[in-house]
């Protein structure tokens, strides 16, 4: 049996359950009205497909509500309040996304079709197509900006939940993972190039360019490492970074110095504000680029 197939099951147990509440949960008006919240996110068509797996997790919040003795009922309402809250952004999240994704591919699409007009008619329609998929971008803009207040209200959410159990802790975090690539999609799709490899520690996420980013002795950056760099530029806007880090090694101080800016001007060039760049060079065995990307 699928996990799909699992959870629609549970879902449908979780909604008979729902209709035919006991006699104490029905005098609940608690219980009445976070289960009219949940109804309401389940009958709306542009919703009900997304945040299955939250919507079950507010269902068995509100039944464990329904069923609480008055000593545990604070604190089954304050999980079950929290629970339905996040069922409703992460549908209303999920589903902006999939809107961002449609617009991205008609917009693509759109792109191509206009490289496939004949030279005469070609400026004409190409501007057309320009304005249409210019304002396409703005409205994607707009519901990534909406899907990243949703995800800080969802972080909130998770604070005031840190304390309920490690098991949802867990869970939570794997959601916030989930964002993550996400955002990082997001920034590939958006720049048309592939992140590089990451890691996490201490300082945040850090990004290493390839060896071969710069030439032996040079510091201009090469194509590929130019267009990863273009990538993370976007990344770093999609997200909510506090500071950027470019920090670079090479046999000679100046040289490392140098790579460091060189990586730096990039950033700015994507769209990275200036002030949020630090670019520092020190010398060492082997050279290496890595940008560390902090939300500090």
């Amino acid at each position: 049996m699928s996990l799909r197939h699992t959870i629609c099951c549970t879902l449908l147990a979780a909604a008979l359950s729902a209709a035919l509440p006991s006699a104490r949960a029905a005098e609940d008006p608690d219980v009445a009205r976070l289960s009219r919240r949940l109804s309401a996110v389940e009958a709306d068509p542009a919703l009900n497909s997304f945040g299955a797996y939250e919507r079950l997790q507010a269902r068995q919040a509100v039944q464990a509500l329904a069923e609480a003795n008055r000593r545990d009922r604070d604190g089954a309402f304050y999980i079950a309040e929290r629970r339905v809250q996040i069922a409703e952004i992460a549908a209303h999240s999920q589903a902006a996304q999939r809107e961002v994704d449609r617009l991205d591919r008609e917009r693509s699409d759109l792109l191509v079709e206009a490289s496939r007009r004949d030279a005469d008619r070609a400026r004409a329609e190409a501007e057309r197509l320009r304005l249409q998929a210019q304002m396409q971008a703005e409205e994607a803009e707009r519901l990534r900006a909406q899907a990243a207040a949703d995800a800080l209200t969802i972080q909130d959410a998770d604070a005031a939940l840190a304390t309920v159990g490690d098991a949802q802790t867990a869970k939570l975090n794997a959601a916030r993972e989930r964002e993550a690539a996400l955002a990082r999609q997001e920034a590939e799709l958006m720049a048309g190039g592939k992140l590089p490899a990451s890691k996490r520690d201490a300082r945040g996420e850090v990004f290493a360019l390839n060896r071969d980013a710069f030439a032996a002795g040079k510091a201009a950056l090469g194509g590929a490492a130019a267009g990863q760099v273009k990538t993370l530029a976007a990344y770093v806007q999609a997200g909510p970074s506090g500071t950027v880090k470019v920090e670079a090694q090479a046999g000679d101080a100046k040289l490392a110095q140098r790579r460091a800016d060189a990586v730096r001007d990039a950033l700015v060039a994507g769209g990275v504000a200036k002030s949020k760049i630090q670019s520092s060079g020190r010398s060492g065995k082997g050279d290496r680029i890595d940008v560390v990307v902090s939300d500090k």
